[in-house]
């Protein structure tokens, strides 16, 4: 199935952080990518994200805005948009 693509914001980009905004149209995707930094995700309102994991494995992540998440470099997976509506968070990735 071919999806729409996740738009991404860089709003810093330097030698110990990176700050990305992600914005996510109804049914939108990230696109398969591995993490090569520690990060944090911020979400900016309620929603559920679709995570699907190599092997196709998938899971619902429910998301609150404003409560963030911590996950450790390495983590593989394509971030697709549960909801009917468009979705957003904010990454933090610390190099």
């Amino acid at each position: 199935m071919e999806r729409a693509q996740a738009q991404s914001t860089v709003f810093v980009d330097n030698d110990r952080t990176r700050v990305t905004e992600w914005r996510f149209a109804p049914g939108a995707a990230t696109g398969w990518h591995r993490h090569e930094y520690d990060y944090v995700v911020v979400p900016l309102l309620d929603g559920d994200l679709t995570l699907v994991t190599d092997g196709g494995e998938e899971d619902t992540a429910k998301l609150t805005a404003g409560v963030p998440y911590y996950r450790d470099a390495g983590v593989e997976h394509d971030v697709i948009n549960a909801n009917d509506f468009e979705y957003a968070f904010i990454e933090i990735e610390m190099k």
